[in-house]
């Protein structure tokens, strides 16, 4: 990050405030229990926590709204849950960052999706999950896509599908929402489900991180820089995308840009750092990356701004979003430390 990159990326984050991003996918209520371990357990060979706090906070969709929020952006959010104790809470986390649930499905018969962690001495002990099992209702996708266009007829400058395999997000809900958008000459961001894959042609970028890139296309994982960028052009040719930005944990990130026939990749590294939990890391950038190319940066400048945000988050604790402040701060660093 030179400086004249910096003063232009504060100029587009000037910008964030009130724009209008569209979020579209599985949203899901994310409970942290956090404690501490002395002893095993005699029942079994397992940690005894004891429990020092709870927290619950917007997780999937709900998250990448949140994100947005945080960076000062008007999320709109087209999400289905239930009519339980946990779309409540849900809906109350969302007020308290400033997202409107306005444009939310609620459904009798679906079970709102909640992720509960147990986290000792900073590691995680234990997942255990609830949530509907089988198929999302027609109807149910139908109102959701109902209420998706409505939003995008209210002017949003950017559609994030935020793809968590939970049912909201399948082929024919898929193709009806890069559609609308398209209709109304909106771009597309997806952070995809390796299933989809090949569902999310023609978006503007999509962002997997390594492990599904390499499942996307049914290809066996390999490692280094050069198989990653042979990789991302098969993908780019594949998918007729813009763009396409891999995720690749420590080693930063790689955006390919299409260039007439050919693709243009630009290795973005990350700095070391401390990495607390990466939990939530994949919302970050996707609605980084949406809201800043939406506030006029290039794809570069979108993904490098992802790369930032992405270091920001993964040393927080738990899923996290991260502010217009704190990205500023994270670019200013890399000008000092250059």
């Amino acid at each position: 990050m030179t400086k004249a990159g910096f003063n232009k990326l504060s100029r587009i984050a000037a910008g964030f405030r009130g724009r209008k991003i569209a979020v579209f996918g599985d949203m899901m209520l994310d409970r942290y229990i956090k404690g501490s371990v002395k002893r095993i357990s005699p029942e079994a060979p397992v940690p005894v926590v004891r429990v020092t706090s709870e927290s619950s906070v917007c997780g999937g969709s709900a998250n990448v709204a949140v994100n947005l929020a945080t960076l000062g952006a008007a999320p709109v959010l087209v999400s289905v849950s239930g009519r339980d104790a946990a779309a409540e809470e849900l809906a109350s986390l969302l007020a308290a960052a400033g997202v409107s649930g306005n444009s939310l499905v609620r459904d009798r018969e679906f079970l709102t999706i909640e992720k509960t962690r147990v986290i000792a001495e900073h590691q995680q002990v234990v997942r255990f999950d609830r949530e509907t099992a089988g198929r999302m209702g027609h109807g149910v996708k139908k109102a959701a896509l109902a209420a998706l266009e409505n939003a995008l007829k209210e002017g949003c400058e950017a559609l994030i599908l935020s793809d968590y395999g939970k049912g909201l997000l399948e082929p024919d809900t898929i193709k009806a929402a890069i559609a609308m958008a398209a209709g109304r000459k909106v771009p597309v961001f997806v952070d995809p489900k390796v299933e989809h894959f090949l569902h999310y042609r023609g978006v503007a970028c999509i962002t997997p991180n390594t492990l599904e890139a390499f499942g996307g296309l049914h290809l066996p994982h390999k490692d280094g820089q050069q198989a990653a960028e042979d990789l991302g052009r098969s993908i780019l040719a594949r998918l007729a995308c813009r763009s396409l930005l891999i995720t690749q944990g420590e080693h930063g990130m790689t955006l390919f840009t299409r260039k007439g026939a050919a693709a243009e990749a630009v290795h973005i590294p990350t700095r070391a750092r401390e990495v607390f939990d990466v939990t939530g890391a994949g919302d970050t950038v996707i609605s980084t990356l949406a809201l800043t190319w939406a506030a006029g940066a290039t794809p570069e400048e979108a993904a490098t701004a992802a790369n930032f945000a992405a270091g920001i988050v993964v040393a927080k604790l738990g899923t996290a979003s991260v502010t217009r402040e704190e990205l500023l701060e994270s670019a200013k660093s890399w000008i000092k430390a250059a």
